[in-house]
């Protein structure tokens, strides 16, 4: 059979395998009895081989019907890792006429969008950090949109070109930019930029996952009101050399179903702008906070997260499966062999859980636990 199109990489999370192929930057959770006979049918020269090893299993299975699954299952993991193409056709000389400057660890970067529409995809979560400096930016961007596609500019060089209906791909791209400027490093040193909250208690941080609408700003802005640390919202990067996750000096996005409840913890509340970009997310609020001690923290547990009303609050052990089920999707995981392999190693270190909750309170004491279990490992 054809071993080229097996895993770079295995490792196994209880009764769950995730393989990584490097073809494709895909990471695939598989039972264990999936992975026997994936093995399996490497392992056989031939067709016949496979059919006598099925049969010797159990005489029953249909040994066609499996080879053709998994040969679909192979095909489907190694498609391509997409880059980004077709850059070149792109009309460069479009004119923006909205210009924001915005300074960020005492560097400056300038920002020049076409319309109010397009500066509602990066500014309001860094508006916060918007100055009147007047000498030369240390970077220059230009986002536009050029025949329904949105067009990100690096110092006049295209670097990134999506649908407008994937605005949020040039919003992980920015961001992505806008850490390399903030920490000096190039994108092939980060680890991930996971999609998700990081909090931190001045030692440690957490990284809370879920999907869009599931607690996750909600829960980091009442645990901030807390003392704990805001290490990132939404977009958590992890350099590969610590496995640190870093600042993001991006202001957390608060949904409109929590105003009420975070009204009286957030001084000022009603003076931060409401913005609608997006109708399926609705009303937000980005509401900055205040800078963490360090610009870095260890992360050691993962959290999904999952708010719902009048439950009782529980931390639960979860999965490899549901975790990456989770994280993967939505985050942006390097393609570098070394670093998949690292990732896995750190994945097999680092405790996660599911969290359930409603009552503010019994959930910021529950995060304290697992704070102060963090600090006496």
């Amino acid at each position: 059979m054809n071993n080229n199109l097996a895993p770079t990489f295995k490792k196994l999370f209880g009764s769950y395998w995730v393989l990584w192929y490097k073809k494709s930057n895909i990471y695939s959770v598989v039972d264990t009895d999936f992975k026997t006979i994936l093995y399996q049918y490497f392992d056989c020269a031939s067709l016949d081989d496979f059919k006598t090893k099925i049969a010797s299993v159990s005489p029953n299975l249909d040994y066609y019907t499996i080879a053709q699954n998994l040969q679909a299952y192979l095909e489907q993991c190694n498609a391509e890792y997409s880059l980004d193409k077709h850059l070149e056709s792109i009309n460069i000389d479009s004119k923006c006429s909205i210009t924001k400057t915005y300074s960020i660890n005492g560097k400056v970067l300038q920002i020049n969008f076409s319309s109010d529409t397009v500066q509602k995809t990066i500014h309001p979560s860094i508006a916060h950090l918007e100055t009147n400096y007047l000498s030369s930016p240390d970077v220059i961007f230009d986002l536009f949109l050029d025949n329904d596609n949105l067009c990100l500019l690096k110092n006049k060089a295209l670097i990134k070109t999506v649908p407008k209906r994937d605005y949020h791909k040039i919003q992980g791209k920015f961001a992505m930019e806008l850490f390399c400027f903030i920490y000096n490093n190039k994108e092939e040193d980060w680890l991930g930029t996971f999609h998700g909250c990081t909090i931190a208690d001045g030692e440690n941080a957490i990284l809370f996952i879920g999907e869009s609408g599931k607690g996750k700003s909600t829960l980091s802005a009442l645990l901030t009101a807390q003392d704990f640390e805001l290490v990132a919202d939404d977009v958590s990067p992890m350099l590969a050399s610590d496995s640190c996750i870093y600042h993001n000096p991006s202001a957390i996005s608060i949904k409109k179903g929590a105003f009420n409840l975070l009204k009286p913890l957030i001084n000022d509340f009603d003076l931060f702008p409401e913005v609608i970009f997006n109708k399926a997310k609705g009303i937000i609020k980005y509401v900055p906070c205040k800078k963490p001690l360090k610009d870095k923290y260890p992360c050691k547990a993962i959290i999904m997260v999952n708010y719902t009303k009048n439950a009782e609050t529980k931390l639960d052990l979860a999965s490899i499966k549901e975790a990456l089920e989770t994280l993967v999707p939505e985050s942006w995981l390097s393609p570098n062999p070394d670093h998949a392999e690292y990732f896995l190693d750190w994945l097999s270190k680092t405790p996660i859980y599911k969290l359930t909750y409603s009552n503010t309170e019994s959930v910021t004491e529950e995060i304290s636990k697992c704070f102060k279990q963090l600090r006496e490992q």
